[in-house]
């Protein structure tokens, strides 16, 4: 299972939660976020997978910060349209779009997303972007059934083992973990992850 644990930058707590073994680390480019990550990279970058993770930015913007940060792949975290992945992954990008679960469960456009993209990432509907600490109602991904892999995210907590491991689905290919692994808004605490991605990969 994929560990990516998101919202980092800085350098210091780059290195110590690298050493914790995530297989991505997400980096946000969204200047209203509390944890934006900044134009310049730091002055360590890890060397597991990097991702960019980007709200409505253009297709300019995320081009240039993918080459600027050696980014692995790019995540769209807001309302980005289908035409904008399409071109992303036809430079060669890989894309992950998250989708926004509430109580309806999956988008309308789920499919055409997953027609489109490398990977899926369902949140919890917030008034921001990400990072709300708050799940969505996991029994909904048992309606996904599309051949495109998928990550969850939304208010995964140290607590959650047990009940990550219970998820059965064939396309879930892994988890985000953000603001409940955090002692402030990005900075990652390294001993709840260390702890986590153990008992994940036990």
């Amino acid at each position: 299972m994929i560990v990516k644990v998101c919202g980092l930058r800085d350098a210091e707590n780059i290195r110590a939660v690298e050493a914790t073994g995530p297989d991505w680390m997400g980096f946000i480019f969204h200047p209203t976020s509390k944890r934006f990550a900044g134009w310049e990279p730091p002055e360590y970058m890890p060397q597991c997978k990097r991702i960019g993770v980007f709200v409505d930015a253009t297709a300019e913007t995320i081009c240039t910060l993918y080459k600027k940060w050696n980014l692995d792949m790019v995540q769209l975290h807001g309302a980005e349209p289908l035409p904008l992945c399409q071109e992303l992954h036809e430079k060669g990008i890989p894309v992950i779009k998250a989708l926004s679960i509430g109580i309806q469960g999956l988008p309308r456009l789920t499919g055409a997303y997953a027609g489109v993209c490398d990977y899926l990432l369902f949140d919890t509907v917030c008034a921001t972007f990400g990072g709300s600490g708050k799940k969505f109602d996991w029994t909904c991904l048992q309606d996904y059934a599309f051949d495109t892999p998928f990550l969850l995210s939304g208010g995964i907590s140290p607590e959650d083992i047990e009940e990550v491991l219970a998820i059965s689905h064939p396309k879930l290919a892994g988890i985000d973990l953000n603001s409940r692994f955090e002692t402030e808004p990005g900075l990652k605490d390294v001993e709840k992850l260390d702890k986590f991605i153990k008992a994940i990969r036990r």
